[in-house]
C-alpha cells in the first residue's frame, strides 16, 4: 500500500516561514518525480512545485517562484517544500503527490491527473 504522509503545516504570520514534509512508504521513492499542490477554500487544487526523481531539476509555479523551495531526500523517501516570506494568499490545505517517471523534464507535470498517487494534505494558515 502506497501512502504520502504530509507534516508541518500550521498557522503562521505574513513573512514567517514553514518547512513542510511529505514521507513515502510503499513504493520506490527514486522511481517517481514528487510535487506540491494546494488547495485554498472554494478553489480548485493547483499546481505548486515539481521535482525529478533525483532532485537534478525543478519547476515552481510562478505565484511561489522566489519564495518556496522544492527538495528531496531519497535516503529518507522524503519531500520537501519550504516556504518563505508567507502571505495570506498561501492560506490552503498542501498535498504531496507522485508521479512515477525518470524524466528530468518536469517542468510540464502542472496538472492533477499526471499523478500516480496522493497524500490526505496538511493546512497552512497565514492570517490577514
Amino acid at each position: 500500500q502506497v501512502l504520502l504522509v504530509e507534516s508541518g503545516g500550521g498557522v503562521v504570520q505574513a513573512g514567517g516561514s514553514l518547512r513542510l514534509s511529505c514521507t513515502a512508504s510503499g513504493l520506490i521513492f527514486s522511481n517517481y518525480a514528487m510535487a506540491w499542490f494546494r488547495q485554498a477554500p472554494g478553489k480548485e487544487r493547483e499546481f505548486v512545485a515539481v521535482i525529478s526523481w533525483n532532485g537534478g531539476t525543478f519547476y515552481c509555479a510562478d505565484a511561489v517562484k522566489g519564495r518556496f523551495t522544492i527538495s528531496r531526500n531519497n535516503y529518507k523517501n522524503t519531500v520537501y517544500l519550504q516556504m518563505n516570506s508567507l502571505k495570506p494568499e498561501d492560506t490552503a490545505v498542501y498535498f504531496c503527490a507522485a508521479k512515477s517517471t525518470h524524466s528530468m523534464v518536469v517542468a510540464s507535470y502542472v496538472q492533477i491527473d499526471e499523478y500516480d498517487y496522493w497524500g490526505q494534505g496538511t493546512q497552512v494558515t497565514v492570517p490577514s
